[in-house]
């Protein structure tokens, strides 16, 4: 956290500073677009923490068995040496972590659901009560569930616990780790609220991808996604995360790995326990100049924690530490000549930094004006991306063999293939979306029709934010080759919009689709009076319940939300009328 002085105090310290010296903050990193940290080395602060780091997480000291080792009995010794470093020098502090299937209390194995809920709830709140001012907490920790069915780490029956079916359970949706980050964000409504993994670059890529996709599709209030990063080496990560050997990750493979990540979360990252384990101080060197480097100025990345610096005294075999014998390994002497002189790129947003200015760029139309609905819309010429937080136009995940084409959309994470005489949207699990700004010549209820493939069930739904404007276009197919057309209704507005082609069933292939909106409609809509005043839900552009707000229509809707200090990044919002159930868009730039 950073420390807090009076204005009066401030004023002063400057007018003390200009006639002696400046003063500067703790680490190498101060001054810098994001924090670089460090732990604590067995239980301790050391005095050259200061020094050397601006952020410290507790390795240990801040995990539920280690203050509450007897239920209803607290020791916040250890974790209170962290917190109070960063609380006197200026620093940022995280809280790792509320809930993990490891290092919880011995008591809770054996509880009932219920009793287990109770205890969680009292956990979090007494933490709550001695630290209510929280900047960062890892929220849920390590619960990725693999290809074996199994966790990460051991909730539920991988234990001998119920913290899984106390927080909701499991449906395949990880209902549990929304219910916990909902638990965390009614205690500490301003904390920075992250959801930290292992492998999750080298191994369980796609699993975390799936992890946070869902998450937020349920609407839980997770605000970065912690990569722990152990598997930075050629041998590193594999079962349990437990570090690295042999050479450095290649490093365009590394870039290729954070680049897909962002593209199909756009959320914060940080680093979040990164570490070189080799007795060889130049490959450990070389991984520090490539890897720290692409992290500092990889602009969606927030901050970088160090699991450790002391040689002998990390985690897993010792040998991740910086300083030995209490000389500067390689990695060390670089590190202090690199942060001396770059300060790298932050536009996350996120305080822990400082900020780069970013000028928000909202997402356009693929050709350069909307779609008029004259003919088909190809499936592949969807919104061109915007630029900062909400200006995606589409969100991707899923793998499966086929050739797809690369150039079409460059710099996409998209899979277009060469399909049914021309392109195709390929490879498309439940819950990719893709949006396309329209422009409706009148509003009513028309015709739609899409030409699709499948090898078995799959479906699409239309929405206009996070209202479903569609029937459902259901489609079993037996071939990837094959495409047939599919149809259904769509009621749709006046005026310019974006629509969101979203796979209601997966795996399936999109061609294009065809909204018949050059006639009358089906049925016309009923023009609603602009000066009758109403109350209307306000979302994001993840379908997020922001509030409400009333006014005279949706001119002076559009105005007061576009206005309104509650809305603290650019892109593109919601408004749905309580009265009428009508939808419009806002862009909103700040």
């Amino acid at each position: 956290m950073k420390k807090i002085i009076s204005t009066a105090t401030k004023v002063a310290a400057v007018a003390f500073a200009m006639s002696t010296f400046s003063f500067a903050g703790p680490g190498l990193a101060d001054g810098a677009a994001k924090f670089v940290g460090n732990i604590t080395t067995r239980s301790q602060v050391r005095s050259d923490f200061t020094q050397l780091w601006n952020q410290i997480t507790a390795e240990n000291e801040c995990k539920w068995a280690s203050i509450e080792g007897s239920r209803g009995k607290f020791n916040w010794g250890g974790c209170d040496a962290a917190y109070n470093w960063a609380k006197d020098n200026g620093g940022h502090f995280k809280f790792h972590a509320l809930v993990w299937g490891s290092q919880y209390p011995n008591w809770l194995n054996g509880l009932s659901a219920d009793e287990t809920k109770k205890a969680i709830t009292a956990w979090m709140d007494a933490v709550k009560q001695h630290y209510p001012d929280l900047e960062m907490i890892d929220v849920v920790n390590e619960a990725i569930k693999t290809s074996d069915g199994k966790y990460h780490s051991n909730y539920g029956p991988q234990g001998n616990n119920n913290i899984i079916a106390a927080l909701g359970g499991d449906k395949g949706n990880y209902e549990f780790v929304a219910e916990a980050f909902r638990m965390a964000r009614e205690r500490w409504p301003d904390a920075i609220l992250i959801y930290n993994d292992y492998n999750t670059v080298q191994w369980q890529k796609n699993e975390g991808i799936d992890l946070i996709q869902k998450l937020k599709k349920a609407g839980a209030p997770v605000d970065a996604y912690g990569l722990q990063a152990h598997d930075m080496m050629s041998q590193g990560g594999g079962a349990g995360g437990t570090g690295g050997g042999g050479s450095c990750l290649n490093i365009s493979t590394l870039k290729s790995t954070i680049e897909d990540i962002w593209n199909k979360t756009q959320i914060p990252l940080f680093i979040s326990e990164y570490d070189i384990f080799t007795n060889d101080d130049n490959v450990q060197k070389k991984c520090y100049q490539e890897q720290i480097s692409y992290f500092m100025e990889n602009e969606n990345i927030a901050g970088i924690t160090i699991w450790g610096y002391i040689y002998g005294a990390t985690w897993n075999d010792g040998t991740s530490g910086i300083i030995k014998d209490n000389k500067d390994r390689p990695a060390m002497t670089w590190l202090k000549e690199y942060l001396a002189s770059n300060k790298g790129v932050n536009t996350t947003g996120l305080p822990t930094g400082e900020l780069t200015p970013v000028e928000p760029e909202p997402q356009t139309p693929f050709k350069g004006k909307a779609f008029d609905l004259s003919g088909k819309i190809e499936g592949e010429d969807f919104d061109i991306p915007g630029k900062g937080k909400g200006n995606n136009s589409y969100s991707v995940s899923g793998d499966c063999d086929d050739t797809w084409n690369t150039e079409y959309r460059k710099g996409t994470s998209v899979k277009i293939g060469e399909k049914n005489g021309g392109l195709v949207l390929g490879c498309n699990p439940t819950g990719n979306y893709f949006q396309y700004t329209i422009n409706a010549a009148a509003g009513g209820t028309f015709k739609l029709k899409a030409a699709v493939a499948a090898d078995g069930d799959g479906a699409l739904v239309f929405k206009v934010g996070d209202k479903v404007v569609s029937d459902t276009l259901k489609y079993t197919g037996s071939s990837w080759t094959s495409f047939d057309e599919v149809s259904g209704a769509i009621t749709l507005e006046k005026g310019e919009q974006i629509l969101t082609m979203e796979v209601a069933k997966g795996y399936i292939d999109v061609d294009w689709f065809q909204i018949d909106a050059g006639k009358v409609p089906i049925a016309q809509t009923v023009k609603y009076v602009n000066n009758t005043r109403q109350d209307y839900h306000v979302f994001d552009q993840n379908g997020v319940h922001m509030g409400v707000l009333t006014a005279y229509g949706f001119d002076a809707a559009k105005e007061i939300l576009q206005n309104s200090n509650a809305v603290k990044a650019s892109g593109i919002y919601y408004l749905r009328s309580r009265t009428t159930g009508q939808m419009q868009s806002v862009r909103v730039t700040r």
